[in-house]
């Protein structure tokens, strides 16, 4: 038992320097794609604009007094447009007077089609710009100009690289499928377009008053769907159909504003901030052996595996990083440890009323789990309630403050109390190794 639980702790020593090496410095063929650790640019994680800069674009509505439902509508489109096309670290606020402000930081922008993921470059920037400005609202047209179906009319859209039909070459086209009165109005309209003469008998597809395919009807079509060609590369027909699926803007959005900013907190931001979280874990893990003795060098050792496993997550999820961010990872870093405190202080208690090492470890988890669990599920709401609110630099906060307290229980639940049980698996039985003797009252130690 004393050798097993020996090695057991040595090998969890092992697993927490070899974590900590795989969540800074990355892996290479995991699944066929390398991860390159949280510090790498193409796998890492994504810097928000005020640790990378970026550019901070402002929009304001062509309407009187627009409402506040329909400016909650264009964030809401906004959104979809950016998320749909790569960008989704951008950060959308609603301002006073009909104006949006989007925030693109670098890096933000999606990887072109062979090309590894990087920073964003103001070709970049302009093309997320044009595809927040367009209007994006979809027709179906006649030979005569007469609007036979609107967007509404649309369930979806996808692209797609295939053959569009029979006798076509592959390419990239987008599919769009219709509501049952949709696929009513397509039926009715095709039936009449097939009656026209040639070079009538059209369907135009139109797109912000732009025919973007115009094919020939021969047939009635009772088809709940169509495509719409047009000599697409992978990038503009998958554009195209977000902007469908987007929806349409309740009126025109005009750009007023557009700039390009540097990292607000400097380049160096993010190294002085793992500086200081470096130094900072350095000082809680001394804090923790000082005030606890061996209990504190297991907590030691859990708060380091727990430090892998956060900055393994942030990495593999790719946690868009911003101050707030910082300062929720910093937060979680001290809340850590605060469940093994808790828990050894109930260990200090049982052995202070002379029970033995062995029940005094077990009868100090057992008591403080049910504070621990409150504690850290009230935490976890309150993160769920801000990452809900949508502002950006919030739901940073949020999601790795969330993420921290999630794992923070769990190696305080699981890889402390195994770390402890190896501990008096060990044949541990002075007190003095466990706090001060002098606090050590009661009975002699019963196995």
């Amino acid at each position: 038992m004393k050798n097993k639980s020996i090695v057991t702790f040595c090998l969890l020593v092992v697993v927490a320097i070899l974590l900590n090496l795989v969540a800074f410095f990355g892996l290479p063929g995991v699944f066929n794609e390398k991860f390159g650790g949280m510090l790498d640019a193409n796998t890492g994680i994504r810097q928000g604009i005020d640790l990378a800069g970026g550019s901070v674009t402002t929009f304001e509505a062509q309407a009187e007094n627009p409402t506040q439902e329909q400016m909650e509508a264009v964030k809401a489109v906004y959104e979809t447009r950016l998320n749909g096309a790569g960008y989704t670290e951008s950060r959308i606020s609603v301002n006073e007077g009909g104006k949006v402000t989007i925030e693109i930081p670098n890096g933000g922008a999606p990887a072109k089609e062979g090309e590894e993921a990087g920073g964003t470059t103001a070709a970049d920037t302009d093309a997320a710009v044009e595809l927040l400005s367009q209007v994006a609202k979809l027709t179906f047209r006649d030979a005569d100009n007469n609007v036979v179906l609107e967007g509404e009319d649309v369930t979806s859209a996808k692209s797609i690289y295939g053959q569009p039909s029979e006798n076509s070459a592959q390419q990239y086209y987008v599919q769009v499928n219709f509501s049952s009165e949709g696929t009513k109005k397509f039926a009715e309209a095709t039936g009449k377009a097939a009656a026209e003469t040639e070079g009538r008998n059209i369907i135009q597809i139109c797109m912000d008053e732009n025919v973007v395919s115009a094919p020939s009807v021969a047939t009635k079509i009772d088809s709940d769907s169509c495509v719409i060609t047009g000599n697409f590369t992978a990038e503009s027909s998958a554009t195209l159909a977000n902007q469908i699926n987007s929806g349409n803007l309740p009126f025109e959005m005009k750009k007023i504003t557009q700039e390009t900013v540097g990292a607000e907190l400097g380049q160096d931001a993010l190294p002085k901030s793992l500086l200081a979280a470096g130094i900072g874990i350095i000082l809680i893990m001394l804090f923790m052996i000082w005030r606890y003795r061996l209990p504190g060098l297991m907590a030691a050792v859990s708060l380091l595996i727990y430090v892998g496993l956060v900055c393994l997550a942030i990495g593999v999820f790719r946690v868009n990083l911003s101050l707030s961010g910082i300062a929720g990872i910093v937060l979680s870093i001290g809340m850590a440890v605060d469940a093994d405190c808790i828990i050894f202080e109930r260990m200090k208690e049982e052995l202070a009323i002379g029970k033995s090492i062995r029940a005094s470890v077990e009868a100090g988890f057992a008591k403080a789990l049910s504070a621990i669990i409150d504690s850290n599920i009230t935490t976890i709401i309150t993160c769920v309630v801000l990452y809900m609110s949508g502002i950006g630099t919030v739901t940073g906060f949020a999601t790795t403050l969330g993420i921290g307290v999630v794992l923070s229980m769990f190696t305080a639940i699981v890889i402390t109390k195994i770390l402890m049980r190896n501990l008096v698996n060990m044949g541990v039985t002075n007190k003095k190794l466990f706090y001060s003797a002098k606090k050590v009252t009661g009975g002699a130690e019963n196995e």
